[in-house]
């Protein structure tokens, strides 16, 4: 792939998890987030994304939702499951996304607010108007995913260089 073809990132936060008596890293999904996380999934497959890559935090809820999700995709990437991701601010997500290799042009990566939906924020110095509109009222609930793009090697990944491209919540 040439570093001048268009990189896609899709930030998707992890779906409604449960509060059993464990750690908050193996918290897994309450019975709406397994429901949600597949509707995601299709979601996702309408987009007409197809990821290289899949970047997935190793708490038991991400690894769960991507789970369920990935079985609605019509290819399944490559996926790393990465422990920085876990409680990770905006800036260590894009020191992350840094380190994906140029050859890898479309990357999902799944993760835990209040990092994935600052990310999303801080990444789009422009957006589809609908897309930043339905993102600023609905938040970042468990489930929604923002779809954006950006030109360069992923080491140029930085604050306001992507343009949010469309996003997608449960409720909608």
């Amino acid at each position: 792939m040439s570093v001048a073809e268009p990189r896609r990132i899709a930030l998707f936060r992890h779906a409604k998890a449960d509060w059993p008596q464990v750690s908050d890293h193996e918290r897994p999904l309450a019975e709406r987030g397994r429901k949600d996380a597949a509707v995601a999934g299709r979601k996702l497959a309408d987009s007409g994304l197809t990821f290289d890559l899949a970047l997935c935090s190793t708490a038991t809820r991400t690894r769960e939702t991507w789970k369920l999700a990935v079985h609605e995709l019509a290819h399944r990437p490559k996926t790393v499951y990465e422990e920085r991701i876990y409680e990770a601010s905006p800036g260590e997500l894009i020191a992350l996304l840094n380190e994906v290799p140029d050859e890898v042009a479309t990357v999902i990566l799944i993760g835990h607010n209040p990092g994935v939906h600052g990310l999303a924020e801080i990444l789009a110095g422009s957006a589809d108007d609908e897309a930043r509109e339905r993102m600023n009222r609905r938040g970042f609930p468990a489930a929604a995913f923002a779809l954006l793009s950006f030109e360069g090697p992923w080491k140029s990944l930085e604050p306001g260089v992507a343009t949010l491209t469309g996003y997608w919540a449960p409720s909608e």
